[in-house]
This record gives structure tokens, sequence and C-alpha cells, in this order.
């Protein structure tokens, strides 16, 4: 299959909204066929995701309220990547400080863009294993309860719908594959 060029050339950009987490953007672009349109979208610096497994081969997750849903959701832990900071390093201190836990061993998973049609954000995926407890430190203003589940209870939650979280349930989905031999993972990291 042929694919043309269909690329977007960007005429004019305006920020519309400068917050603390994202800024909103509203892009004059000038189409492939020459037309003019607008793009708006959120710009975002990404974040982290770690699916952290214990030896018992139970995963480490968190329910938290939710505001904009309403609702409270069981989650992997996550977080924003700092101006600057490295990704791994991210998720290391996000782990430590939302589930108390260091772990020996971090796989890169993969990377994925949950809102591509209106959103720059991007969310790195890392498999923690030979977790410690050291105790969480949670940022100010920060609730959550840790608990652990087993990979199969997980899968039953997204299957239910109780678990709508997209990083969540791709993790849930890479975790399986990995556990059944099907995907493998990348080399461990420093």
């Amino acid at each position: 299959m042929k694919h043309g060029d269909m690329t977007e050339t960007l005429v004019a950009s305006q920020t519309v909204f400068e917050g603390r987490l994202l800024r909103v953007k509203c892009d004059m672009v000038s189409l492939h066929d020459g037309k003019p349109a607008t793009r708006e979208y959120v710009e975002h610096n990404g974040a982290v995701m770690i699916v952290p497994l214990l030896d018992s081969g139970e995963l480490v997750m968190e329910r938290q309220y939710r505001y904009v849903l309403g609702r409270h959701c069981l989650e992997f832990p996550a977080g924003k990547i700092d101006p600057g900071e490295e990704p791994l390093a991210t998720g290391r201190r996000e782990l430590l400080e939302e589930t108390g836990y260091v772990a020996r061993e971090w796989i890169y998973l993969t990377t994925i863009h949950p809102t591509v049609a209106y959103s720059t954000e991007r969310i790195l995926v890392y498999l923690a294993r030979g977790l410690e407890h050291r105790g969480s430190k949670l940022d100010e203003g920060e609730f959550l309860e840790v608990l652990t589940l087993s990979p199969a209870a997980l899968l039953e939650l997204v299957r239910s719908g109780e678990i709508s979280d997209v990083k969540t349930v791709i993790g849930a989905f890479w975790l399986e594959k990995l556990l059944r031999g099907d995907w493998r993972a990348g080399p461990a990291l420093a």
C-alpha cells in the first residue's frame, strides 16, 4: 500500500491556557492540499507508569479519587515527568512516593500516546521487579490506598469495566503477554 504525504504545516500558534500541569494550544495549519485548518490540543510533559510485580506474583496497585471522573479508580502507580527529569528517575521517584516500594530491576516495556487526537502526552511504561518496601512519601494533597492484586484479578477488573484507566489496561495486557511468554521485555535497566 502506497502512502501519500499528508503532513500539515504550522502557520500560527497561540497558547490559550497555561497551567502547572499542561498548556492548551490553538494552531492554524495548512493541510497537505493547501487548505487552512485549526488544531486545538493539550501540551503535556509526559508521564511514567510502573507495573510493580512482587516476588509473590502479586501486583502493587493504588486506589485514588479522580476528580474529573467523580469516582475512585484502581490504577498502576504513575506520575508526570518533571522538566529535565529522565523518565526512569520519574518511575523510581513515583514508585517510592506513592507505594513505598523501591525496585531492584527496571525493564522498559513501551511508550503509549493515550490521546493522539488532542494531546502530546506520552507515557513510558516500566516493569519493576525485586520490590522492597521502604515506606511511602506522598506529595502534599495526595491521598491514595495501596493494595495488592493478582494478575488474574486485575484482568477480571479490566474485563468487567471496573478498571477503565487506559494506561492501566495497557499495562495489564502487557503483563499478561509477558507472563504467558508471548512477548519478551527488553533488558533490565540500572
